[in-house]
């Protein structure tokens, strides 16, 4: 009976192999060893800052890894069997590759062990730092500081893993009283090994010297990628070429993906900002005193408009625009700008900032400075009210839907963040919030990353946190906003407010000139905003409306944002630009699979050209997963026979990557290219 109910299911997956004409024989029949290795990476940690860059861009993508802290005495010894073992007769390597300090990092006989593991299964070995020697393969060319030197990566490095990037990528030189970066030039060793080779991947010019920063010795049956620059986490640089790193030493074959994610808000669409006040050092309807005399308050018109959409449609990425329809409605019936907005509302993002943009969380008693939550007879805090919340996220919904505006209704945004916790005033939320988003459908609420960093539940919705950018609300041209960054940076010596003396998180800086928005402000803020863009961090950016107004000071910084993204990366490797709705979607996946990393809940390996990825977890999740080109999803395999479907995943960076859901015990399995 078993033998017949065999036959059936031949003769079925035959005839549907036949139907899809795709037939993939098994490899089990090569004459090769068979070998499995597993999707995870061995980390030697001896807590350098080299390792540490490394551990962060593993981080960042997803990547799982195992550490071991060298500097333990209670470590495990790295052994045969600590490295590889057999399952089911075959051969397992534990790891697909390993990051080492340096060259010397271990010794004796776990030296010996780690060689002959990455010579048995072809396992690849990348130095964090180490200088150009001949133990890699090198000759020192020269060494010394590389702060805002030119790299390049070679037509080798391109092949090898760094394709994402146009060729050229620029060494952080953040203070140029600062040494930030330093790094040793090497040149292929004048006298290698028999068979060995050195093969530059990534060089560097400077002072007339050049040489390779990174680049790969094969010796011995073993291939070691060797780096001789200098690098933290935090660099612009590291961040550029950590997923190449990534991406040779697994041979592009690994759990975890990278995106690089670009979204700005503008907030106060319809509402007329404050403006600051360049001779009172202070915002007129905010915190001007008694007697300061009124300015002409920020608002964008038509025109303003009109260049909202020439931007987005030159550059192909949407702002989304965060309004407040009360604002429409002061201004009264055949407003210039909402007709202007409303005609056009197709060209827009819209996010729901409420109905008048009032503070949503404890009554602000402003009779003192800075404010505090007002208090009844009993002490007990006073909260805006759970129908007030409510009235403020509805209205503003029904008067877009009024006016044919598609919005999601839930998303949204309140003004200032209000209603979640602030410190020092609100040390929690509204306890009126929760309810307030429950009943009005509210999934995903905006928070200040400048405040919480990461995401929490609200009620039914889940906070989105968002990066401020540092050109203010209450200023619409240049001069306006260097004069209020000189009153904040500035000591009270220079005729600032002398805040940034008092504040261990500020730095006082030379006033800044007449020039300083262009030579100062937008390098800084586009540097910052860059580096968010190429951290994997799918947050968005906030400014307001007010900087599209007038001067429209916010595209400088946008623009020198992606002209230096369009310098370095490829057409192959787009910025991804999600809508708000989307960003929390991949901030519950990243958070999701941190947590299945940590439980170790799902396994992965490749065995004679196959991926398997299997989801060992309670439930089901969503899996990173990022794969060469030429790898293709199998849709059956039964007693070694293969039916093939299309191209996993999608296109990014010269690979095939995508998110795949996998129920408990389910598995997804692919083909790799030849």
């Amino acid at each position: 009976m078993k033998f017949r109910i065999r036959r059936r299911v031949l003769a079925g997956a035959l005839a549907l192999v036949a139907a899809t004409g795709v037939l993939v024989a098994t490899p089990a029949l090569a004459a090769e060893p068979r070998q499995r290795i597993d999707l995870r990476v061995l980390v030697l940690d001896d807590g350098s800052t080299g390792i540490d860059m490394l551990r962060a861009q593993l981080d960042r993508e997803g990547v799982p890894y195992d550490t071991l802290a060298l500097g333990d005495s209670a470590r495990p010894a790295i052994t045969p069997a600590f490295l590889a073992d057999s399952v089911s007769g075959v051969r397992r390597a534990k790891f697909q590759g390993v990051i080492v300090p340096n060259e010397g990092a271990v010794t004796g006989t776990e030296a010996t062990a780690l060689a002959d593991f990455e010579r048995e299964f072809k396992v690849r070995r990348l130095d964090a730092y180490t200088w150009a020697n001949p133990n890699v393969g090198q000759d020192l060319a020269w060494s010394g500081v590389l702060d805002g030197a030119a790299m390049n990566v070679t037509d080798a490095g391109k092949a090898a893993g760094f394709g994402y990037l146009d060729g050229t990528v620029r060494i952080d030189d953040r203070d140029p009283g600062v040494i930030e970066s330093y790094g040793y030039f090497g040149v292929p060793a004048s006298t290698l090994p028999a068979g060995a080779t050195f093969t530059p991947l990534v060089t560097g010019t400077t002072a007339g010297a050049g040489g390779s920063l990174m680049g790969v010795y094969t010796h011995d049956g073993r291939e070691e990628l060797v780096v001789t620059l200098a690098a933290n986490r935090y660099q612009t640089h590291a961040m550029e070429l950590g997923h190449g790193l990534v991406t040779w030493l697994t041979k592009g074959i690994h759990l975890g993906i990278t995106r690089n994610f670009f979204s700005v808000h503008v907030d106060d669409v319809f509402l007329p900002d404050d403006r600051w006040d360049t001779t009172h050092n202070c915002t007129v309807g905010d915190d001007c005193g008694a007697g300061t005399p009124a300015n002409t308050p920020i608002r964008m018109t038509p025109a303003d408009v009109q260049a909202l959409i020439a931007w987005q449609q030159a550059n192909a990425l949407k702002l989304d625009v965060v309004f407040n329809g009360g604002g429409s409605v002061e201004a009264g019936a055949g407003d210039p700008l909402t007709t202007a907005m409303v005609n056009n509302r197709t060209q827009f993002r819209w996010i729901n900032h409420t109905y008048e943009h009032p503070y949503l969380g404890c009554v602000q008693d402003l009779t003192v400075a800075p404010w505090k939550c007002a208090t009844d007879g009993y002490g007990a805090t006073k909260w805006t009210s759970q129908a007030d919340i409510t009235a403020q996220i509805k209205t503003n919904t029904d008067w877009a839907k009024g006016k044919g505006i598609t919005v999601d209704a839930a998303e949204l945004v309140t003004g200032e963040h209000s209603g979640l916790r602030t410190l020092p005033q609100m040390p929690a939320d509204n306890p009126n919030l929760a309810p307030a988003l429950n009943a009005t459908g509210v999934k995903y609420i905006a928070s200040d990353a400048s405040r919480e960093q990461t995401t929490r539940a609200v009620g039914n919705a889940v906070t989105v946190p968002r990066y401020p950018m540092n050109i203010y609300y209450n200023v619409a041209t240049k001069a306006e906003e260097v004069d209020e960054y000189n009153w904040i940076y500035t000591s009270q010596a220079d005729g600032g407010s002398g805040i940034c003396s008092n504040n261990p998180a500020s730095t006082c800086i030379t006033p800044l000139g007449a020039n300083g928005f262009d030579t100062y402000i937008v390098p800084i803020e586009a540097r910052i905003a860059y580096d968010h863009l190429v951290s994997t961090n799918p947050a968005p950016h906030y400014a307001h409306q007010s900087n599209l107004a007038e001067d429209r000071i916010l595209y400088p910084v946008l623009d020198a944002v992606l002209a230096r993204y369009a310098a370095t990366y490829t057409t192959a490797t787009p910025i991804v630009n999600p809508k708000f709705a989307e960003t929390a979607l991949q901030n519950k996946r990243q958070a999701a699979w941190a947590a299945a990393l940590q439980a170790r809940s799902v396994e992965a390996y490749t065995l004679d050209g196959k991926v398997t990825v299997v989801n060992r977890g309670s439930g089901t999740l969503d899996v990173p997963v990022t794969m060469p080109n030429g790898t293709k999803l199998i849709t059956m395999s039964v007693l070694g026979i293969e039916v093939t479907g299309g191209n996993f995943g999608d296109p990014y960076g010269g690979e095939r990557s995508a998110w795949r859901s996998l129920n408990r015990n389910a598995s997804q399995l692919l083909r790799l290219g030849s």
